[in-house]
């Protein structure tokens, strides 16, 4: 086996690179280095290890969350000081059973396991797990060189983290800098792994929202329902000089129009029947911080003038009460209606629109995200494998096609639920806890093939029968029948015009839509006689 010397990937630990991309090229070279199936980053995240970077494992693997009590071979490897190896026969189960990235597409289980922790700063910071499908992978030799590569894969973590904190201190606030940079770090960290996704609609929209934070402007979330709205208000809030006072969640939906001014701002005692004592309001409960008004459209007009005046000169009312009171919150609004037609129909002040939407924030529907859907799905997977107690829940090639090709019009909800129905339904239909559970394209219930009435795609995709998709390209006619490889082509050819029409010629995009790689798209086109 080649020395340390002998790998030229460790010379990126000196190179000015993407921090991300750094680990990944550590990790696939570790995974060639020892000619295994899947190497895996993992970093700990309070009782979690969670994926940070994967090479081998099936991409929904990076949304997965492993917890340690529900792992016990990535217990015993953080635990121990030394490098850790299990024996194909071990009763303990692997948790990368059926997600290693095979050529087959069958569902594996591992053979052959290793793995090490690591310690950042003196500090535990993750484990680095390697595994095979052919035992004896890891030999005598294998598992002696292991304990060094370790120590170059913590540098690469530590050299990553400073980056970080370089980059985070930049955004830091004269009013922030009294706590210290681990906690900015370990906090940030958290905080960015709770909203899942790598898709740059995604990174965008976060890059944007931790400029918003820093202000005290009122935000206005749009989206549609299921997007997550919820989560990014907490992101909002743990992005801002706010981020150590309450944050107060208010579903105005469920606010009882007789008791929604009563549960906003609160109440004098004998205010109304029943008020048997003084009450403060949401408001007050969020003073310092952060008071998030989810489905804001749903608020009573009566209640939307005393919003507006909070908001105009930060001061509330309780009910009952004739001296007005200071307030110091900040609002963070969420709707998935449009307020200008509520305002256009009388049902929301103009006023109070304009006041909340001075910063109106789109949130991308989950079509929009491209791959995020995988890593959702891979989250989802993991928290109904560890419900049910299964050794090990997947997703099928063609399952994790139709997942991409869905619509989604509940988002992020919808998908939750589809993989915990079939989950549930493959364990109705026989499946055992015992093995290696693949969820189907036609267990998930979903019509990936037709796009939504209506919709662009729909309108976009060719429906005519072959002969005429081939037509300006291939001579027809029924009594000279087309060769195969004409129609493929022609069928080929008429597909990647469609995609490069419906993205303006946008190479990258299209390649994104045929879940092809840019380059290979390149390739067929020029075979295909198309200007590339």
């Amino acid at each position: 086996m080649n020395t340390l010397i002998d790998a030229p990937w460790l010379a990126d630990l000196t190179t000015e690179m993407a921090s991300t991309l750094r680990l990944q090229r550590l990790i696939s070279g570790l995974r060639t280095h020892f000619c295994c199936g899947a190497v895996a980053l993992l970093k700990l995240e309070e009782d979690h290890l969670c994926p940070v970077v994967v090479d081998g494992l099936v991409s929904e693997s990076l949304g997965r969350r492993f917890a340690l009590q529900q792992h016990p071979r990535l217990a015993a490897i953080l635990a121990r000081g030394e490098v850790t190896c299990f024996d194909h026969d071990s009763q303990l189960p692997d948790p990368y059973d059926g997600l290693l990235d095979t050529l087959v597409g069958e569902p594996l289980p591992v053979h052959d396991c290793m793995g090490v922790a690591l310690r950042v700063d003196g500090r535990a910071w993750g484990v680095l797990t390697l595994d095979a499908l052919q035992t004896g992978t890891f030999d005598a030799a294998a598992r002696a060189a292991l304990a060094p590569f370790a120590v170059h894969v913590e540098a690469a973590v530590r050299v990553t983290r400073l980056e970080q904190q370089l980059h985070a201190l930049s955004r830091i606030s004269s009013q922030q800098l009294g706590e210290s940079t681990d906690d900015q770090y370990s906090r940030a960290a958290l905080d960015d792994n709770e909203i899942l996704g790598q898709s740059d609609a995604l990174l965008r929209l976060q890059n944007e929202m931790k400029v918003v934070a820093s202000s005290d402007l009122p935000v206005l979330l749009l989206g549609e329902t299921g997007v997550g709205k919820e989560l990014f208000a907490r992101f909002v809030h743990r992005h801002s000089p706010r981020r150590g006072k309450p944050l107060v969640h208010v579903n105005c939906a469920a606010l009882p129009e007789s008791l929604a001014e009563s549960e906003l701002f609160g109440h004098r005692r004998g205010a109304f029947s029943g008020a048997v004592t003084d009450r403060p309001g949401r408001f007050e409960a969020a003073e310092g911080g952060t008071l998030f008004l989810d489905e804001v459209g749903e608020l009573p007009l009566s209640v939307q003038a005393k919003l507006l005046r909070t908001l105009q000169n930060g001061e509330i009312q309780r009910l009952g009460a004739d001296e007005p009171r200071r307030v110091n919150v900040r609002v963070v609004a969420a709707t998935n209606r449009s307020l200008r037609d509520l305002v256009r129909d009388g049902s929301f002040r103009a006023d109070l629109y304009h006041r909340l939407s001075v910063y109106p924030v789109p949130i991308p529907p989950l079509r929009e995200r491209g791959e995020d859907v995988l890593l959702l799905a891979g989250r989802f997977l993991e928290q109904n494998r560890a419900r049910l107690g299964l050794r090990s829940l997947r997703l099928s090639a063609d399952a994790q096609s139709a997942l991409r090709h869905y619509h989604w019009p509940g988002n992020i909800r919808e998908l939750e639920h589809v993989i915990s129905r079939s989950a549930l339904k493959a364990l109705s239909r026989g499946a055992s806890r015992k093995d290696i559970v693949t969820l189907e394209a036609a267990l998930l219930d979903l019509d990936a093939l037709q796009a939504p009435s209506g919709s662009a795609l729909a309108a976009d995709v060719p429906t005519a029968p072959l002969a005429t998709l081939a037509a300006p390209f291939v001579s027809y006619t029924p009594d000279r029948p087309m060769a195969m490889r004409d129609a493929v082509d022609a069928c080929q050819r008429q597909t990647i015009e469609t995609a490069l029409a419906r993205h303006r010629g946008q190479w990258a995009r299209a390649a994104r839509e045929l879940e092809m790689d840019p380059s290979n798209l390149h390739k067929l086109a020029k075979r295909l006689g198309m200007k590339a």
